[in-house]
C-alpha cells in the first residue's frame, strides 16, 4: 500500500472540500471496497478523507417517503423496522450481498460506488481500460464467463456487481447529493450509473469530490411490499457476485398488474432495467405464462461474449422465476 495524507472531516462541507481540493483523494467510509483496491495496488489515493464519523447515519420518515443515510450501515438498513415492513425487497437485496462481517461496516453511499469485480481489473498484470484508460481490455477476448450481456462496449465488457442497487432502482429510489461548489441536489438513482462506452474508468455520472448524503425511497414504492422478490444466482450460497441477479416489484391490485419493476445485476456495467418486459406485465393478470413472456422480451437484445451465453437461458429463468416469486405464484 502507497503513502497517502489522511484527513478526518468535520463536516459534509469540509469533506467535500478536501477531497475537491486534491487529486487523487478519495472518501474514505466503511473502506470495505476501497482498502481492499488500495492493497491491490489498484487504487492510488494521494488523501484519504475520513467521513464516517458524519450525522449521516439515520433511517426515518421524511415528508415524502424514507430517508437513509449514506453512513448507516448495510446490516443496519437491513434490519430497520421501516424497511422490512415498507421495502423489504431492499432487505433482501442487501442480505444478499457480502457477508455478515461485511455488511456490518459497509455503508450505503460505499456500496452504491463500488467497483467492478471483474478479475482483469484486479489484476495489474493485464490491460484494463478501467484501471489504466487506454491500456486495452483483456477480458474481451479473455474468460468472459461471469461479464456483460448489455451495454458493453469494446473499451470494457466488465459488469456492476452490487445488489442493493438494483432494488433501489426498482424502487425508484432518489440520492441527494453535496457538489463540489456546495450546492444540495436530488437525483434519481438510476441517472447515478453509466454504460462504459470509451470511458469505462470513470463508473458514475458523479463529478468529482461529490458526496452521497443519502437515499430516499417514495412513498409509493411501499406499494411493492406485498409483490417483490429478490433473487441471485450464483456460484456458491454465500460471499460470492451474482452471475445473474434480479430485483422485482409489482403492484397487483383487482387480479391485475398495475405497475412492474424488473432490474437485472451481473449483466451490465450498470443496473439494467427492462421497461419493455415491465410494459408487457401492465394490465395483465400476472400468469406463469406472461412471465415467461416478460422473461422472453427482457433478454431480446442480450449480446453473449464468447464465456457467457450460458447467462441467457440462466437469465430468462431467473426472471420468470423472480416474478413468479413476487406474484406469490411459487
Amino acid at each position: 500500500m502507497r503513502p497517502f495524507e489522511y484527513v478526518r472531516a468535520t463536516d459534509a462541507a469540509h469533506g467535500v472540500a478536501a477531497v475537491t481540493q486534491q487529486p487523487g483523494a478519495r472518501f474514505l467510509a466503511g473502506g470495505s471496497n476501497l482498502i481492499d483496491l488500495m492493497k491491490e495496488d489498484i487504487e492510488r489515493p494521494v488523501r484519504l478523507v475520513d467521513i464516517s464519523h458524519l450525522p449521516l447515519t439515520a433511517i426515518e420518515r421524511g415528508d415524502a417517503g424514507l430517508a437513509i443515510g449514506a453512513l448507516a450501515r448495510n446490516a443496519d438498513t437491513a434490519n430497520h423496522p421501516l424497511v422490512r415492513e415498507r421495502y423489504p425487497l431492499l432487505t433482501e437485496a442487501i442480505v444478499a450481498g457480502a457477508s455478515g462481517q461485511i455488511r456490518n461496516m459497509a455503508t450505503n453511499g460505499g456500496n452504491l460506488l463500488q467497483r467492478t469485480r471483474c478479475p482483469y481489473f484486479y489484476d495489474i498484470a493485464t490491460p484494463c481500460n478501467k484501471r489504466q484508460p487506454g491500456s486495452g481490455c483483456a477480458a474481451r477476448q479473455g474468460l468472459n464467463r461471469i461479464h456483460a450481456l448489455f451495454g458493453w462496449s469494446d473499451a470494457c465488457v466488465a459488469t456492476y456487481p452490487g445488489d442493493m442497487a438494483n432494488a433501489l432502482v426498482a424502487l425508484d429510489a432518489r440520492i441527494t447529493l453535496l457538489d463540489a461548489d456546495g450546492a444540495r441536489r436530488a437525483m434519481p438513482l438510476a441517472e447515478l450509473y453509466r454504460l462504459p462506452d470509451d470511458t469505462p474508468h470513470l463508473d458514475t455520472t458523479l463529478p468529482y469530490g461529490a458526496l452521497i448524503l443519502g437515499i430516499e425511497l417514495p412513498d409509493d414504492a411501499a406499494a411493492f411490499a406485498s409483490h417483490s422478490h429478490y433473487l441471485k444466482v450464483r456460484d456458491r450460497a454465500s460471499y460470492a457476485f451474482a452471475m445473474v441477479s434480479v430485483a422485482v416489484a409489482l403492484e397487483i391490485d383487482g387480479g391485475v398488474v398495475r405497475r412492474a419493476r424488473i432490474v437485472m445485476g451481473g449483466v451490465s456495467h450498470m443496473p439494467w432495467r427492462s421497461t419493455a418486459a415491465e410494459t408487457l406485465l401492465v394490465g395483465e393478470a400476472p400468469t406463469a405464462a406472461r412471465f415467461e413472456q416478460a422473461a422472453e422480451v427482457a433478454f431480446r437484445h442480450a449480446r453473449p461474449l464468447a464465456h457467457n451465453e450460458y447467462k441467457i437461458p440462466l437469465g430468462k429463468r431467473a426472471v420468470a422465476r423472480a416474478l413468479a416469486q413476487a406474484a406469490r405464484l411459487a
